[in-house]
């Protein structure tokens, strides 16, 4: 039996927060209005002196959790390896980075610290120890075009395995379960001039598993434009969806997952997700018995008169909605 917790990442709400829209305690209220416990912060966005955390910082955080209910359930690291300009950062400097946001993260009492696949397989199992001594989980995003089965991430998985540490985790976004494009970004491609037409063949090759090389030559046949040929390669990069998403390699790394983020572009008037088959990855999920948290993550565009508050909130009621048919 599953144990499918609710939060949101601050991450939902970027795009207001930029425009000086919300605040960050907007966004603990607005959790705990959409009856939902847990946040998850992003630091760099949140901090107003990242990478470091001052007392008088983190006792807001704190008087926040206090007086909405809300639980910070991860903090987001920011493994900024191409930081210098000259070279990407080595082995020690990445560890340094990791110390360092294990240490915010202890300081708040979140269990999770969220970083990104750039740290590498061996920084990872070289900041173990440190995750260790502070009592938070260290994670690696699984993020689209990453899978739980690509390369990359079964290096993760095998070091994890290897280590045996409870200590060491992955954060799958579910946009690597995507089984259509990105609704918004085909829509702006459409208004600029591409052709739905051809952005439908581009699809159906993206489906088909024909390589970028020889769907290249066939968009070229199809004499595509430069609107068209865009969105081609955003589907072989970033935006990459597939007829059958990875399920079985997310039931094998379940065990190492104690968050997840709920990837959302936007919620169609029908109330599903315009490029996620939530559905079906929900109850994947229960019938693996999930224990942990989805964050939503809204990475949508606020539409003219809209907030992100809305989206959120859509979302939240969405996943409820399957949730309770399961």
């Amino acid at each position: 039996m599953s144990n499918i917790k609710l939060g949101v990442t601050t991450h939902s709400y970027v795009e207001d927060w930029v425009n000086d829209k919300v605040t960050l305690e907007d966004m603990y209220r607005h959790c705990a209005e959409l009856g939902v416990d847990g946040i998850e912060i992003v630091q760099t966005s949140m901090f107003p002196d990242y990478p470091y955390l001052s007392d008088e910082y983190a006792g807001k955080l704190k008087r926040f959790e206090r007086e909405y209910g809300v639980k910070l359930i991860a903090l987001d690291g920011n493994m900024d390896r191409g930081k210098r300009w000259d070279r990407d950062l080595n082995e020690q400097e990445m560890l340094k980075i990791l110390i360092r946001d294990l240490q915010n993260a202890s300081q708040l009492e979140a269990p999770v610290l969220k970083s990104q696949y750039l740290m590498s397989p061996k920084v990872m199992q070289m900041a173990e120890k440190y995750a260790r001594e502070y009592g938070v989980i260290l994670t690696v995003e699984i993020h689209n075009p990453e899978t739980p089965t690509s390369p990359i991430m079964t290096e993760y998985y095998n070091m994890m395995v290897e280590t045996g540490s409870k200590y060491l985790g992955f954060v799958p976004d579910f946009g690597m379960l995507a089984n259509r494009p990105n609704k918004a970004e085909f829509d702006r491609a459409v208004q600029n001039g591409a052709r739905r037409e051809i952005l439908d063949f581009a699809i159906e090759l993206r489906y088909n598993d024909v390589s970028r090389e020889d769907g290249r030559a066939e968009m070229a046949k199809k004499e595509a434009n430069g609107f068209e040929m865009q969105m081609f390669e955003s589907m072989y990069g970033y935006m990459q969806f597939s007829k059958v998403p990875d399920y079985e390699g997310l039931k094998k790394i379940l065990p190492y997952c104690p968050l997840m983020h709920g990837k959302f572009i936007d919620i169609l008037e029908d109330g599903t997700e315009s490029t996620i088959p939530y559905a079906d990855v929900l109850k994947v999920l229960d019938e693996a018995g999930y224990d942990g948290y989805i964050a939503s993550e809204f990475e949508g565009q606020v539409k003219p008169g809209r907030s992100s508050f809305e989206y959120v909130r859509e979302h939240i009621e969405m996943e409820r909605k399957i949730l309770a048919v399961l």
